[in-house]
């Protein structure tokens, strides 16, 4: 008897229990307001696109091979921008990926990561949206706890995932608008699954974005893993991208041979197509693994030999406007700068970052890009 009391007795509790998790989780979502990033600002296109969250329209380019393609439809470098005077923000939203990367973590992958500018005037991290296991769709509390005075956020985007929906949440009761573009002018970058952003901890942490909120510029991250090679397609579409500025960070996926065969004909194309638009060429970033890897260490060295004869003999011929970054110093001397002997760490980017960027101000302020 005393037990079927006992079992009566937790029963009811236990409904009762879930009724009140379920009243409270029904009170919580419902005091949320979602907006579609449709109606915000996006920051980082390449060109306007039929679908939102695209960086150009793969369809107008038929000669692109089909693997660069799968590669330009995903997100990277993509930010939102809004402002809010929402107490916490949240997102839900939907990529074409489920399963995270060997190298990369998931919030990289197929995450959100929000920055807001602070009272100095500069973007400092906020939060992450973490995405679910399993599951396509997600949805996350990104930042809660803020003091109710309107904020400016750049939320980015996944750099390995097709983002196919995105809502941003606040309050009830508050407002969300979109924001300006904080970024002036157009650096477009093509390049390797390093321009993409493998293998940054967080969406906002590829050297693009990173570039773009130091620097005030947008960096249009052209990135495309594994498959950089400056095929006769993806050249012509290069050229047809008007930009203010072309860097070329594209070796580390080329051969030596199609180096020779294919660079001179995309840094001759964007020069007679944009004449005074500066081109920056990068050497590849020297792999950890090729150390030991005597193999691929020598494919590294071969290819930034091939790319600085490549730009000495246009610069012989006297191509305006067209510098050379050697890709010494780029990791350091320690040999930590990567997760797997080829991409960049967080730890790797930063010291990319302290070789490319005091280049790039130097450059940019001579061609009065910056000033």
């Amino acid at each position: 008897m005393k037990q079927n009391v006992f079992v009566k007795v937790f029963a009811v509790s236990s409904i009762l229990f879930l009724g009140a998790v379920c009243v409270s989780y029904a009170k919580t979502t419902s005091s949320i307001v979602y907006t579609p990033a449709e109606k915000l600002t996006m920051v980082g296109k390449i060109m306007d696109t039929k679908n939102y969250y695209h960086r150009l329209d793969t369809l107008d380019y038929p000669d692109i091979p089909a693997v660069v393609k799968t590669r330009l439809i995903c997100s990277a470098g993509l930010a939102v921008s809004f402002k809010t005077n929402s107490r916490a923000i949240y997102a839900k939203w939907t990529t074409d990926s489920v399963y995270p990367s060997a190298a990369q973590t998931p919030i990289a992958y197929r995450g959100l990561d929000l920055y807001i500018r602070n009272d100095a005037g500069k973007w400092q991290f906020a939060g992450v949206g973490r995405p679910r296991n399993g599951s396509n769709e997600s949805s996350a509390t990104i930042v809660k706890n803020l003091d109710g005075k309107e904020v400016e956020c750049l939320l980015y985007l996944p750099n390995y995932s097709e983002t196919v929906s995105l809502s941003v949440g606040v309050d009830k009761g508050s407002y969300i608008k979109a924001g300006d573009n904080p970024f002036s002018k157009r650096i477009l970058v093509y390049g390797s699954s390093i321009v993409q952003g493998a293998a940054a901890s967080r969406p906002g942490m590829a050297y693009t974005s990173r570039l773009s909120r130091a620097m005030g510029l947008n960096f249009l991250n052209l990135g495309t893993a594994a498959v950089g090679k400056m095929q006769p397609g993806v050249v012509e579409m290069i050229i047809g991208i008007d930009a203010d500025a072309y860097v070329l960070d594209c070796i580390p996926n080329s051969f030596p041979k199609e180096i020779r065969e294919r660079a001179a004909s995309l840094i001759t194309g964007i020069r007679e197509k944009h004449p005074e638009a500066p081109i920056i060429v990068m050497q590849s970033v020297i792999r950890e693994s090729g150390y030991f890897n005597r193999e691929g260490g020598e494919k590294v060295r071969q290819q930034n030999i091939a790319i600085e004869e490549e730009v000495q003999k246009l610069l012989d011929k006297g191509m305006d406007k067209l510098y050379f970054i050697p890709a010494d110093d780029f990791l350091g001397d320690d040999h930590e700068g990567t997760v797997d002997g080829t991409h960049p760490n967080d730890l790797g980017f930063d010291r990319m970052i302290r070789v490319i960027q005091p280049a790039l101000t130097d450059i940019f302020t001579k061609e009065g890009i910056i000033r």
